[in-house]
């Protein structure tokens, strides 16, 4: 092919404004795609999830064990009264890794069995992978309220598969996955299909995976920390961990797990203040 200069003089300047769109992701997917056998590998998916996982619940998990000695750390706790004990840490550690071996695992390898991952030479622009970012965790998070809300509102789903969240009242980063196996296989298939269905680029997958992890564990930490993630979404758009905390501590409310939209439109949100008010005077 001619790739002579007068010919790339003639390219539109939003195609050269796309290349370097994708040129900036470019070195990540390269570094990425260098791991090509381990990507590709049965293993790679419930080594990347579980790993993930307890990498974004170690700092929280040191921040339980200090701030009940340091009291500038202890104000930023939700319920300041209820801390976790390594009793309490210890079985959820145990159940997550129970689960990703036995049921995970064995989910993942027929998954990778049936659709070998394929990973294309060229990252994705970087507003495209933002854009498809957002509307995986707004799908996920629609898929998730009414999950939620069947399974609190159908007495045999509570207890039968829903109930052994909620043994946690004051949550901790662990109890993020401390749940049934049908909980956990089914919310897990509701994050996998999202991309799919929506046609994104490997690369956008694996950061909606991470981002995904991540928020679920801030949502179950048990702080509302200056950087948290719903004080940098305006509007009140975004619940996180004070949204959710709430769900545990009252039930009956605040079920969709990041955004706050569905709840107000199906009247199932609390605010917070109102929250911390009720628990303030129950003490009284």
């Amino acid at each position: 092919m001619n790739c002579s200069l007068p010919g790339r003089v003639l390219l539109p300047s939003y195609a050269m404004d796309r290349g370097h769109e994708r040129l900036c992701l470019q070195p990540l997917w390269d570094f990425i795609t260098a791991k090509k056998p381990l990507i590709k590998s049965p293993f790679f998916p419930v080594l990347f999830s579980f790993t993930a996982y307890m990498a974004f619940c170690l700092p929280y998990i040191a921040l339980d064990f200090l701030s009940t000695r340091l009291p500038n750390l202890r104000k930023y706790k939700i319920q300041p009264q209820n801390y976790p004990t390594l009793g309490m840490m210890v079985p959820c550690i145990i159940q997550s890794v129970y689960h990703h071996v036995v049921f995970i695992f064995p989910v993942t390898f027929l998954h990778w069995y049936w659709r070998p991952m394929n990973l294309p030479v060229t990252a994705p622009e970087l507003p495209e992978v933002l854009l498809e970012v957002v509307l995986c965790l707004l799908l996920f998070d629609f898929e998730y309220f009414l999950w939620h809300l069947i399974h609190h509102k159908v007495p045999w789903l509570y207890k039968t598969f829903h109930k052994v969240h909620h043994k946690h009242i004051s949550t901790f980063a662990l109890t993020t996955q401390y749940s049934s196996v049908w909980e956990l296989l089914s919310l897990g298939f509701f994050a996998a299909i999202n991309p799919v269905l929506l046609g994104c680029h490997p690369l956008t997958e694996i950061i909606f995976f991470l981002v995904n992890i991540w928020l679920s564990v801030e949502d179950h930490s048990g702080y509302d920390l200056p950087w948290s993630t719903h004080r940098l979404v305006p509007f009140g758009l975004y619940g996180g961990a004070p949204h959710h905390d709430l769900h545990h501590l009252k039930f009956k409310s605040n079920y969709a797990p990041y955004f706050t939209h569905w709840d107000k439109l199906f009247g199932t949100f609390t605010e917070v203040n109102i929250c911390c008010l009720n628990l303030f005077e129950s003490k009284v």
